[in-house]
């Protein structure tokens, strides 16, 4: 029962993430327009248009990557049999991949990749599992 809850910790972890990225995704440039002329969801107008966008065009890129990850983390923490914390940093890897994987595919500035391959995943991970010690009953450090 406990490999059936660690497997499905990761699964819940990766699609609960996933979910709450892509809302982000899709809810940012409603909230913080692109520039004129850009199409965010076409790589090809992203590409040609990449030199207009300003640092606030990158908040809810950085902010889906980011809570993406800590919802992940810690719904892998939560639903985990055993070993919460390293489940929590197996979504975070997951996800950390994927922006590796998108800094090759989406163009994006220097800075943004850094920051966020820096924020946006690992350190996510860690506070998803951190969240989970304090909301799962009988949660230690190992767990």
């Amino acid at each position: 029962m406990t490999i059936l809850r660690n497997i499905l910790a990761i699964v819940a972890g990766v699609v609960v993430g996933g979910v709450v990225n892509m809302s982000l995704v899709v809810v940012g440039p409603s909230m913080i327009p692109p520039p004129a002329g850009v199409d965010v969801s076409n790589a090809e107008s992203l590409r040609a248009g990449i030199h207009l966008f300003e640092a606030r065009h990158f908040v809810f890129p950085f902010l889906a990557h980011a809570l993406g990850t800590l919802a992940g983390a810690l719904t892998a923490f939560l639903v985990a049999g055993s070993h919460g914390t390293a489940f929590s940093f197996v979504v975070g890897a997951v996800f950390l991949a994927g922006g590796i994987a998108a800094s090759f595919m989406i163009p994006a500035p220097a800075w943004f990749i850094a920051l966020d391959l820096a924020a946006a995943y690992l350190p996510m991970a860690w506070m998803g599992a951190l969240t989970g010690r304090r909301l799962k009953p009988g949660a230690t450090a190992s767990s």
